[in-house]
């Protein structure tokens, strides 16, 4: 007989199951009618290996402890017993969801619903602590939600199954507690535990309550556990900064790692969320008592001599003997306003580079509103100097001598870039290489930089003060992959360089969109032979001379692993070190390590929570829907034609989707579902389907679909170049194309389906053209282009492009967006802050622009030059994607020095 069957055949005289509602780490939950009672309960099961260690008898008698609790926000007891082997409890059933639910479909609570959930939990558990039941089990899934008021489950039970176990619970290979929620004394099996333990974990609830992830997150159970007991959770203002300072306060004091540090009792904890004027209490010192003079010969005092005569050799190896290591510190450096780190919310590569030394700094940062350029921090100086010449310089690398910089500098069109080198004793830079450079370099110690070509394929160098650029070596890559961001070993045999999907890694850019770690690997080439030697999968990685090489991985956590520079090859397994690194698109990274081991490193950028808002042509702006405020990313949108939906691209752990909201305050539904990320969406005239780009199949095609979610997705257009996005004429006779290429070879195509079998070039001249918009009556083409050497928008007669061409912007813009009748043509500035208008009435020649209205200041819009992040509604409104709040956009620029003494401990030699 089943196991299912048989459990029903033992309860069948008390209970009838009805169906399964869920399964978890010690039960499997059943809905059940109570016979009996002619009444709904949940029937929990232990499951078999845990009942088999524990025994009916002493399980029983445990769990009776906790059936006498009686409290409005503790779920009760109804029944527990044995059958045929089979243990079980059950408890009412309640109609509503799980704080779990709540929290997987809105991420982050109100800060008063999560402070007033948290109190009535703490107020049950300080009753259960006063009748000494302590709970540990507090998590999400364990508190319910009935009619907006919280019932705690399982109360007790882990109690009941670990007193019934005794010491045996290893036998079942389960642990009592969830990870994410356990406090330390639980994460290290400490047997007595207190009410503070309770205490520590409904704490961690109100933490992800608040900031939608519980303090200490991991890839394993291990990890996590690891990080409960040696890290502190990060403060919740770090994340969000709306969270009052007494219930940061209060958050911060229950999750201390030593129980005594935290409140006494679950009712002192409840009160402090409640009470404006609590403050986390500062750490006290007690002083030393007085010493006492006392006679040199008395009984302490010949101790003490004899004590001195044995010291003696150990104070004499202490002096004479190797210097103990030095002490590992770790700070972060605040950096002011106008020397801040340069952040443009796309996917830039490495901002810093510490000299060899590790007393200097060199970083990318703000030169006014929107510039950027290079600044100089020595450590034992309070603030940054620019360096001169250094305007919209990226990816700082230090030479040997730690007295020059080399920088990529953008150049005189479109991704061009030039290699720079610029003096710290002053002077203008030097450029010594102006074409064909990717995106940083690397000084070798032959005085030479090393750089991999605009292409991803080839190695090149050049002296660094100048003189013919030469190729090194044809890198070994497979088809599809081009290689970034190169680290020459000190040696000068190898470089270190990460191999990175060209089918998708650009198309990500222009989106704004991560790719998981399993595409990115980090190869070490052989100089002489241009083949890997070794690899590891991993975002970006460098050298460290301690003998390690230390790697990234596109989730931010920083590895290293034991390498053999003379062979080029790994002598031992890597080991995590720390997690939190900042990662952005094509696995670019802000992490470098001086010769004498100081390490520094940006932590993860915290974007305030966005939202989809009404944007007025007078500049006031308008929710959509209050209640639709999430920690997404929103990567794109498009209003249906007649203005009543929107298409939004959310992205959201670790995929990009298209959903349909309907306005304003409607439903909202995932389109979706297939590949890792679907972007671009555009509505089809009748409003009836919508496509969108995917990268399915290791390729960027375009498929659609019904916009009412009936139906399959189907391929609309495959081509052999990568497709950015398509937008259709108004009378659906016309298909208008983006394609992407190399630099310089993004172009429009255009097709008439059912009558033209492959696109034919609209635009497609020797720079990049994209971003296509049609005018409503098809006569007109609207895109962006960076002929001019940044982008702006054009216009083109259509079909016909070659008729003619008008630029349209002056002063640099993106975002091409025609109104519902033709007459204007809207685009954005490039910091996103304005939205300029064209009047169209007497065509292009004639157009007069104007700045039709700025974003106020306090409001942050989201902006993409590659990728369209607003739309114009019929009624000539705007719909925009703007941040709440002022985002922290750099994260935290740390410092570790002696970090080799941690590497070698950690990882080993």
């Amino acid at each position: 007989m089943e196991p299912l069957d048989r459990l029903k055949a033992a309860i069948a005289n008390r209970y009838a199951l009805e169906r399964e509602l869920g399964a978890g780490g010690m039960a499997t939950v059943y809905l059940a009618h109570d016979l009996k009672h002619d009444r709904h309960v949940a029937l929990k099961v232990l499951r078999p290996e845990l009942a088999a260690v524990l025994g009916a008898e002493r399980f029983v008698q445990e769990i009776k402890t906790t059936a006498n609790l009686q409290h409005p926000h503790i779920l009760p007891l109804f029944d527990s017993g044995e059958a045929d082997g089979f243990l079980y409890y059950v408890m009412p059933f309640i109609e509503g969801e799980t704080l779990r639910d709540k929290l997987n479909r809105e991420t982050q609570l109100g800060i008063d619903e999560a402070v007033k959930i948290t109190t009535e939990v703490a107020d049950a558990l300080d009753y259960a602590h006063r009748q000494n039941v302590i709970h540990r089990d507090i998590k999400p899934e364990n508190i319910l939600l009935h009619d907006g008021r919280p019932v705690v489950a399982d109360f007790g039970i882990a109690l009941a199954v670990s007193a019934a176990a005794g010491g045996r619970m290893t036998e079942t290979g389960l642990s009592l507690g969830t990870p994410h929620y356990m406090s330390p004394e639980q994460a290290t099996a400490e047997k007595d535990l207190t009410n503070r333990s309770d205490i520590y974990s409904l704490s961690a609830v109100l933490y992800e309550m608040l900031t939608g992830n519980p303090p200490h997150t991991g890839s394993s159970a291990q990890q996590i556990i690891m990080k409960i007991v040696t890290e502190e959770a990060q403060p919740v203002t770090r994340v969000r900064k709306s969270v009052p300072p007494n219930v940061a306060a209060t958050v911060a004091n229950a999750l201390a790692k030593l129980p005594a540090d935290r409140f006494h009792s679950a009712a002192e904890f409840a009160e402090a969320l409640s009470n404006p004027a609590f403050t986390a209490p500062a750490a006290q010192v007690a002083a030393a008592p007085p010493r006492r003079l006392g006679s040199l010969w008395n009984p302490l005092s010949i101790a003490t001599t004899a004590l001195a005569a044995v010291m003696l050799p150990v104070a004499l190896w202490a002096l004479l003997g190797p210097a103990p290591p030095a002490p590992i510190t770790r700070f972060t450096v605040a950096l002011d306003d106008e020397e801040a780190l340069y952040f443009s919310g796309q996917g830039n590569p490495s901002r810093i580079t510490i000299s060899p030394d590790g007393s200097e700094l060199v970083y990318a940062g703000v030169d006014g509103e929107q510039g950027r350029r290079l600044w100089h921090r020595p450590f034992n100086q309070l603030h940054a100097q620019p360096l001169s010449g250094t305007d919209d310089a990226w990816a700082p690398a230090f030479s040997p001598d730690g007295e020059r910089v080399a920088f990529i500098k953008r150049g005189t069109r479109g991704d061009a870039r030039q290699l720079k080198v610029a003096s710290l004793a002053g002077g203008p830079p030097v450029t010594v290489a102006d074409s064909g450079v990717g995106s940083s370099a690397s000084w070798g110690p032959d005085d030479y930089l090393y750089f991999v070509d605009d292409s991803g394929r080839a190695l090149r160098r050049v002296p660094a003060s100048g003189g013919p650029v030469e190729d090194v070596t044809a890198l070994d890559a497979v088809q599809n992959v081009r290689y970034i961001w190169p680290h020459v070993l000190p040696g000068g045999r190898g470089i270190i360089v990460t191999a990175v999907p060209t089918t998708q890694s650009r198309q990500a850019t222009a989106a704004g969109m991560r790719l998981d770690s399993p595409e990115y690997q980090i190869h070490v080439i052989d100089l002489e032979s241009g083949r890997s030697r070794a690899s590891v999968t991993g975002a970006q990685g460098i050298f460290a001379a301690s003998g390690h090489l230390v790697y990234v991985t596109q989730e931010g956590s920083l590895l290293a692993a034991p390498f053999d520079e003379r062979k080029l090859e790994l002598t031992g397994r890597p080991a995590a070190l720390l997690e939190g690194v900042d990662v952005r698109i094509n696995g670019a990274t802000d992490v470098a390590v001086s010769a004498n081991g100081t390490l520094v490193y940006t932590t993860v950028s915290f974007n305030a929570p966005e939202e989809i808002a009404w944007l007025t042509r007078a500049g006031q702006t308008e929710k959509v829907d209050p209640s639709w405020v999430r920690d997404w990313e929103f990567e794109g949108l498009a209003l249906s034609p007649d203005g009543t939906r929107v298409a939004v691209v959310i992205e959201r752990e670790g995929r990009a989707d298209v959903w349909i909201k309907h306005l304003d305050r409607g439903p909202l539904s995932r389109l979706t579902f297939e590949g890792a990320y679907n972007t671009y969406p555009t509505w089809t005239p009748d409003g009836r389907s919508v496509s969108f780009g995917s990268s399915r199949n290791g390729e960027w095609n375009t498929w659609i679909k019904r916009a009412d979610g009936s139906g399959p997705e189907e391929l609309l257009l495959d081509l052999d170049r990568d497709i950015r996005g398509v937008h259709w004429s108004k009378d659906r006779r016309w298909l208008v194309v983006s394609v992407e290429g190399p630099p310089g070879s993004d172009d429009i195509f255009a097709l008439r389906p059912g009558v033209d079998s492959v696109p034919v070039p609209i635009v497609a001249e020797a720079f990049d053209e994209f971003e296509p918009a049609l005018s409503p009556d098809g006569n007109w083409l609207a895109y962006v282009s960076d002929e001019s050497g940044r982008n702006e928008v054009y216009v083109r007669p259509f079909p016909n492009a070659g008729d003619g061409k008008w630029q349209i912007s002056t002063d640099g813009a993106a975002e091409p967006v025609w109104s519902a009748d033709g007459r204007e043509l809207y685009f954005r500035s490039l910091d996103g802050k304005a939205i300029h208008v064209a009047d169209m009435m007497n065509g292009p020649s004639a157009a007069v622009r104007r700045i039709l209205v700025r974003a106020p200041a306090q409001n942050d819009y989201e902006r993409n030059p590659r990728n369209r992040l607003y739309d114009v509604a019929p009624d000539g409104r705007f719909l925009v994607i703007q941040r709440l709040g002022t985002p922290d956009l750099s994260g935290d620029l740390v410092i570790v020095q002696n970090w080799f003494e941690e590497l070698r401990e950690k990882v080993g030699n």
